[in-house]
């Protein structure tokens, strides 16, 4: 996984692929110089609570839990940036760069409060140039599936992002055309079908079919006590 862990991209429909990927360089590269030190980091990305979750910062304990679960052709190839097979060097390299503030601008290990075990990551992009713009990602481990676990992560990360993050008006996700499973997630989140796409996935080797999905704030509002939505 090492940068690959969490499906970030921005895209218009019919946009040129190669002006995406040359964006796609200048934003890393203005991202790494500009990133926040460690300590920021953290204080920007509060330890979050639900139900039967935590979400936290991944750590070296969570590095062979991270390689076991992560090491699944069928995660692999519904994310964007995730490689196949999976080792523990890439998750050991994942956990040191989310230390360092170079994934994304918020990444989180889901934890299960009872028991403290990692069922998968999750994470917030921010978007260059469109600070009212951000993009979550996520993904869970297999053995986890089916119990409702991402949809609890998912609304307890947005439920911070429009708490604390007041310049924020939109929160943006995608997911691959085959995956049914995130995109009623994100259906029970509140999440609007925007448009279609194509990125690049590193699994799977090319380009793949993706929606591109979008909550706003208002209807945030609207949803925020999340009555019956998992």
């Amino acid at each position: 996984m090492g940068r690959h862990h969490l499906p970030f991209f921005r895209f218009k429909p019919g946009e040129d692929l190669t002006m995406q990927r040359d964006l796609q360089r200048e934003s890393q590269s203005r991202l790494s110089r500009e990133r926040l030190r460690p300590d920021q980091q953290r204080r920007d990305c509060p330890v979050l609570l639900s139900q039967r979750l935590v979400l936290r910062a991944p750590h070296e304990d969570d590095i062979d839990a991270i390689a076991h679960l992560a090491n699944n052709e069928k995660i692999a190839t519904m994310v964007s940036r995730m490689p196949h097979p999976y080792t523990a060097t890439d998750a050991a390299n994942f956990v040191e760069r989310t230390k360092e503030g170079a994934i994304g601008n918020c990444v989180y290990a889901i934890t299960k409060a009872d028991n403290g075990a990692f069922l998968g990551c999750c994470g917030i992009e921010n978007i260059p140039y469109e600070e009212n713009i951000v993009e979550i990602g996520y993904w869970l481990g297999e053995p986890y599936w089916g119990h409702g676990y991402t949809t609890e992560a998912v609304q307890v990360l947005i439920d911070m992002i429009f708490r604390t993050r007041n310049e924020v008006d939109h929160v943006d996700a995608r997911c691959r055309v085959v995956n049914e499973r995130s995109r009623r997630v994100l259906h029970k989140c509140g999440f609007q079908f925007q448009g279609p796409g194509m990125v690049q996935s590193l699994a799977v080797g090319s380009s793949v079919s993706v929606e591109w999905y979008r909550l706003d704030r208002r209807n945030w509002m609207s949803l925020k006590s999340w009555g019956g939505q998992r």
